[in-house]
């Protein structure tokens, strides 16, 4: 790339100094000075002798020839170079297409990836939400369970002081009444009474023998 541009380069330097030489050549062989001429009330066409007319045809053909060879010998360079800029203005073009269509891939993959993350965070919350509901529902009925057991061993408790508390009260209604059914037949009980309660007894008891 770079022997091309200095190639072209030289050719252009080439054609600006052949073009240069010839055209002070013409004027030199027209007389020197154009302005000059026109001061003096002459043309060109006026102040060319046969010698300079001469002059300056073998200037033009030089000149002609120079450029003829100029362009067959920088045609090549010039054409090589101008391809091969276009070549390398048509690789960076392509070269910036592909970045592009690599930074839009990337940029469609990050989105992707955010979506996802998105995507991601919201499932974590809705399992968390739901964990959290159902977490709150075991609580619930653990505490449900409790206050029943709770509830059942207070009762049983309650059944069992009850049932106790009768059977207390039952025990003191029937000492009591042993007690006041002993004062009873002490009080009414005569001595016959008694030795004939006495005599039935042993009586019983020799039957049972």
């Amino acid at each position: 790339m770079k022997k091309e541009i200095k190639w072209s380069k030289i050719a252009l330097a080439a054609l600006a100094i052949t073009t240069v030489v010839g055209t002070a050549g013409i004027i030199y062989a027209s007389g020197g000075d154009p302005h000059a001429a026109d001061a003096h009330g002459g043309g060109m066409s006026r102040s060319l002798s046969p010698e300079k007319l001469k002059d300056l045809m073998w200037r033009v053909m030089n000149f002609a020839a120079l450029m003829v060879i100029l362009i067959k010998f920088l045609k090549k360079p010039l054409v090589d170079a101008l391809k091969g800029r276009r070549q390398n203005i048509a690789a960076e073009f392509e070269d910036l297409e592909t970045r592009r269509a690599e930074a839009e891939r990337r940029y469609k993959e990050y989105e992707a990836k955010l979506a996802g993350i998105d995507a991601e965070l919201k499932d974590m919350v809705e399992k968390a939400i739901a964990a959290g509901q159902t977490e709150k529902t075991r609580i619930i009925e653990e505490a449900n369970k409790a206050a029943e057991n709770i509830k059942r061993q207070a009762e049983m408790a309650v059944q069992t002081e009850i049932t106790e508390a009768r059977r207390r009260l039952k025990n003191e209604i029937a000492e009591q009444a042993a007690v006041m059914a002993e004062e009873i037949i002490k009080k009414n009980l005569q001595d016959s009474d008694q030795d004939k309660l006495v005599e039935d007894y042993l009586t019983k008891v020799g039957g049972l023998k």
